[in-house]
């Protein structure tokens, strides 16, 4: 029995969108110190990690700037890299607006700076062009719930979102047949982004009034865990799972210095760090140019101060 083949979507480079402008309120006080989308896992910035993973399917990449806008643009220009400021925060969809000729025509692909996760952006890109093809005006990246936990996103069984945080907004919709948790990572399609408000978030301003118009919204179902590094304890995970990604149990930066005696136990040393004291130094980050000292848990050290976090599981 012959089986119908699926011709290949040429899939084309996108402009891609990196959201950095937030205060970074939740992850105080080290935003305070740095810009959140800098703060260093393992041995680069966050935002680092970001570009990276979208440098396969950019056409050209922006990041939009308000807090500590210096330093991203510092960072911008050393990867060369565009940068959309903004002297007032314009939210998730005036921010995509505001960077319009930088990102120049077409869908654009969109990734929170704060999610953190090996997602395979390439794999997104396709199912966009899929969707299109089926009139989807947008698609979420999305990770599974288990059973039982309702999530923000509800899909029905074409994968059609039906529910974005607590409304069903979709007239006539199908039934509701998984619940999901979007990971931040998504590709806007040209025809919202000429819709675009100059400030305003693309959930509540975007995706929830085209579905009430019955716009479709689509969706990808990705395996990879993606760690929300808003808090000081899920920048520690994202951190050890740095370490654990690459077989490692410490990790230290060009320059860095332990004393003898310290022994390190899933600890990150960045560049020029130094560990004094005796006893061992575990679960922690320490910032390139701080010292920290052993013996200590649990932690995240910086030249400013340190933080301590809730203790995470082996």
């Amino acid at each position: 029995m012959l089986h119908p083949v699926i011709a290949p979507i040429p899939v084309l480079p996108l402009p891609v969108m990196i959201l950095a402008a937030g205060m970074g309120t939740r992850l105080a006080p080290l935003s305070s110190w740095r810009a959140k989308a800098l703060v260093p896992i393992g041995d680069r910035e966050a935002l680092a990690h970001v570009v990276e993973g979208v440098r396969g399917v950019a056409r050209v990449v922006v990041v939009n700037a308000h807090h500590r806008a210096d330093e991203v643009e510092a960072f911008a220009r050393r990867t060369q890299i565009a940068v959309s400021r903004e002297e007032e925060l314009l939210g998730t969809a005036g921010g995509v607006c505001a960077a319009g000729a930088l990102l120049g025509s077409g869908d654009v692909l969109v990734w929170n700076s704060d999610m953190i996760g090996p997602l395979d952006a390439a794999r997104l890109v396709e199912a966009h062009a899929r969707a299109t093809a089926e009139g989807a005006l947008a698609t979420l990246a999305v990770r599974l719930c288990e059973a039982g936990t309702r999530g923000n996103v509800g899909l029905d069984e074409d994968g059609r979102v039906v529910r974005l945080r607590g409304e069903t907004a979709v007239k006539d919709a199908k039934p509701e047949v998984r619940a999901a948790e979007f990971v931040g990572v998504h590709v806007v399609g040209e025809e919202l982004r000429r819709a675009l408000p100059r400030a305003g978030c693309l959930v509540g301003d975007v995706y929830l009034p085209a579905m009430r118009r019955g716009g479709r919204i689509a969706s990808i179902v990705i395996d990879a865990e993606m760690i929300d590094i808003g808090t000081p304890s899920e920048y520690v995970r994202a951190n050890l799972r740095w370490l654990a990604s690459r077989g490692m149990g410490s990790w230290c930066g060009d320059a860095a210095s332990v004393a003898n005696g310290v022994t390190l136990d899933r600890a990150i040393v960045g560049e020029g760090a130094c560990v004094v004291g005796l006893g061992r130094v575990e679960s922690c980050v320490v910032w390139p140019g701080a010292e920290a000292v052993a013996p200590i848990a649990d932690a995240i050290v910086t030249p400013n101060g340190l933080v301590r976090v809730e203790r995470l599981p082996r």
